[in-house]
């Protein structure tokens, strides 16, 4: 599968990446087995970019990707996850990209398999510019 570089310095995925929101999130009913065996599928023809949100579940979505790189070899598979949004006690959503949302996000947003190599933002409100130089 052809590759491409992820920004100036960054990593070389395959070119057809995978996004993973309908395995747990958005288009009806779920099933694990036949998503995980999607994602064997997809890394034995070769690919190996992986897209995936805090916000699919939210959580689940982060949460199966790490089930998998539990079976794979986690060197061969770089994963993109998006932030953006505050998770409210009653269940409602809101837009949140402060820099504690971030840190928050990337905690969260971590099974310990995880390795975040690209964290984007979901959408921005109007205090993206606070973060600075930190990172997660």
């Amino acid at each position: 599968m052809q590759q491409r570089q992820l920004g100036k310095d960054g990593p070389h995925v395959s070119a057809l990446g995978l996004g993973c929101m309908g395995m747990s999130f958005a288009y009806g009913p779920t099933n694990e087995s036949e998503s995980l065996r999607v994602l064997h599928r997809y890394l034995e023809l070769g690919g190996d970019f992986l897209d995936t949100a805090e916000v699919y579940g939210p959580y689940t979505n982060e949460e199966l990707l790490g089930r998998f790189l539990r079976e794979a070899p986690r060197d061969s598979v770089v994963v993109a996850t998006k932030f953006g949004f505050r998770f409210n006690p009653d269940g409602t959503r809101g837009l949140d990209s402060s820099p504690e949302n971030v840190r928050r996000a990337c905690d969260a947003s971590r099974p310990p398999v995880f390795r975040i190599e690209r964290l984007l933002f979901q959408t921005l409100s109007s205090s993206a510019g606070a973060l600075g130089p930190e990172r997660c």
